[in-house]
């Protein structure tokens, strides 16, 4: 193996060099990835809190595992340039791009499967305009609390809920949510008066 190594061009050590070591960290990037171990995604406890102008980090062409894909395929793309007999102008081209081209596959495909985690984070503003079922009397003019059968995120909850209608509403009213307060109580409408 050193004999083959010695043998070499100093070009194609730097492509072999680079190309064998991002690949060994590649591995063992997606095998701490697949079984938990990734840093990237260390949310640091369980928090149930929902932040409104939390997006999230988005599209992340700049990564330490992007900037692994990018080594391997430079590499072993440049080794396979080398071998193909190309000149050393046109391998460094042609590395480079394969090189941004895996980088942005990357991050293209950990922006998409970011995109389908989901939080189970309650947000009550889903709630809005849904048709729900009292369940608990709601006092008219907002002077009790009740509850209410809705479903949220596609789940049916059983939700308090206040209410502006003149008469209280009760078991079995269809009601629709028009607003949420500030502190999470549903404000619902008799649906069909």
């Amino acid at each position: 193996m050193e004999e083959w190594f010695a043998a070499l061009a100093m070009f194609e050590k730097v492509y072999w060099t680079v190309a064998l070591i991002a690949s060994v960290m590649l591995i063992i990037l997606l095998i701490l990835t697949l079984i938990g171990g990734d840093a990237d995604d260390f949310d640091g406890g369980d928090v149930d809190a929902d932040i409104d102008g939390d997006t999230g980090i988005g599209f992340q062409f700049l990564s330490f595992k992007n900037l692994m894909g990018f080594l391997t395929i430079f590499g072993w793309s440049g080794i396979a340039c080398l071998d193909a007999g190309m000149s050393k102008t046109l391998t460094v081209l042609i590395s480079i791009v394969c090189g941004l081209l895996m980088m942005l596959a990357m991050a293209t495909l950990f922006y998409y499967l970011g995109k389908m985690q989901s939080s189970g984070t309650l947000k009550l503003k889903n709630a809005l305009n849904q048709v729900g079922e009292v369940y608990l009397t709601i006092g008219a003019n907002r002077s009790k609390i009740g509850k209410v059968s809705v479903t949220v995120q596609g789940t049916l909850r059983e939700l308090e809920a206040l209410t502006d209608e003149e008469n209280d509403l009760v078991l079995g009213n269809v009601v629709r949510v028009k607003n949420v307060t500030d502190n999470g109580i549903l404000i619902v409408e008799l649906l069909n008066k």
